[in-house]
């Protein structure tokens, strides 16, 4: 059975700033994916401590480095947002001895992350089937945009998976064209489900000694998180149009005007309701039999809602938000990025980090992992690697038959 590497002071050795114990130190991931799904799966696993080895194409390299505007001062900020704690490593995949190399690296991983289209690892000698004799305990992670199976030949863009899944056809006003959210949000939930089940492999691997091929892909990782939505069809019969911000089973939980624009509210239980009207001054609405349950409110929305927003047009979105938070009615004012980090900030969840360069001198910020360990997690800082910035480093760690 295998066990994971622990050693420290040889991680330390290998070009790594990272200091201390982590839950996934020792932990080797050969990183073969680009874009956003896989990078940001595999950053995961490297803010948790993993030795993260990102193979990329000379010269170019994922393709998110030249994806921009926007550039920092260090580069695509795309590709930041996604590559931080790791090492990367030029290698030819066309090229035999580059291959050689890869086959090298694998026999000392404990995972591989791949997006290549189904098939494509498998002609350059690196599918599972072969890697997995060479190493029987690698944990092989592959994503796809939509399977390995009738959908294998089908290129996997968040865009057109959101088309396909179903989730622009709930997003939107009801009267304008299907939206996308406006973030590649299917990618993310790709990473997330990839990580998990990298995660659970690991820990079976812990018990059995075995290795594992896990699949993951866009349509099902989005069709996973359409919740209520894709229950209310299957359990009921019902498929769900496009609400804009209101929501399908509680009222209110939108948007509303008030006197400078809209600000969101959500009354998730009658309680809420009650709190809400009597700040608005419009307590007999609660009292209201129409609107005294959320299934009458439900019933009665379009009755219910120019009530409510005739009430806030007397104040602005921030002076609401300030009030009803203050009795306990979920409220806020729709704010920018900018905004939302401030008001994370203002909460003490320092929602950023600073990233450092090998020589630890910080370069840039970004958005840190979310959790927040106690004790505390000594978090990784490095900052996204230049293109075959550790060639010399993976290739002396992995011996002679790296050598160039």
């Amino acid at each position: 059975m295998r066990t994971p590497r622990v050693e420290k002071d040889e991680i330390n050795e290998q070009g790594s700033i990272m200091t201390g114990l982590r839950p996934l130190d020792g932990i080797v991931v050969a990183d073969f994916s680009r874009v956003l799904a896989g990078p940001l799966s595999t950053m995961t696993l490297a803010d948790l401590g993993a030795r993260v080895i990102k193979v990329e194409r000379p010269e170019s390299g994922d393709d998110t480095r030249s994806w921009g505007p926007p550039f920092s001062a260090t580069g695509a900020t795309y590709f930041e947002s996604v590559n931080r704690n790791k090492q990367s490593i030029a290698l030819d995949l066309r090229n035999e001895q580059d291959r050689e190399v890869a086959r090298e690296l694998v026999s000392k991983a404990d995972v591989l992350v791949e997006n290549f289209i189904t098939g494509g690892m498998d002609k350059m000698g690196l599918g599972y089937a072969e890697l997995s004799e060479l190493n029987p305990s690698l944990i092989y992670a592959s994503i796809t945009g939509f399977g390995s199976a009738g959908g294998s030949k089908i290129p996997g863009y968040d865009f057109i998976v959101q088309a396909l899944g179903g989730l622009m056809s709930i997003t939107g006003e009801p009267d304008a064209d299907p939206m996308k959210a406006g973030v590649a949000l299917v990618d993310v939930l790709t990473a997330k489900d990839a990580t998990i089940a990298i995660l659970a492999a690991l820990q079976n691997r812990q018990k059995t000694g075995r290795g594992a091929h896990i699949e993951v892909n866009l349509l099902s990782s989005l069709q996973g998180a359409l919740a209520n939505q894709g229950q209310a069809y299957l359990g009921a019969g019902k498929i769900a149009g496009r609400m804009g911000n209101a929501h399908p089973s509680i009222v209110p939980y939108q948007l509303l005007d008030c006197q400078d624009g809209s600000v969101a509210v959500a009354c998730g239980n009658d309680g809420q309701f009650v709190k809400l009207c009597a700040e608005l001054g419009v307590p007999e609405l609660s009292g209201d039999p129409k609107f005294s349950t959320n299934t009458q409110r439900v019933a009665h929305r379009e009755e219910l809602i120019p009530l409510l927003e005739q009430a806030l047009r007397a104040d602005t979105g921030a002076n609401w938000q300030r009030r009803l938070t203050e009795v306990g009615v979920p409220a806020g004012k729709v704010a920018n990025i900018a905004e939302g980090l401030d008001y994370a900030a203002s909460l003490g969840l320092e929602p950023t980090i600073e990233v450092l360069d090998e020589q630890g001198t910080a370069v840039g910020e970004q958005v840190r992992h979310p959790a927040t360990w106690t004790p505390a997690l000594d978090t990784p800082r490095q900052a996204p690697p230049k293109l075959g910035e550790h060639n010399d480093v993976v290739r002396g760690w992995l011996g002679a038959a790296a050598a160039v």
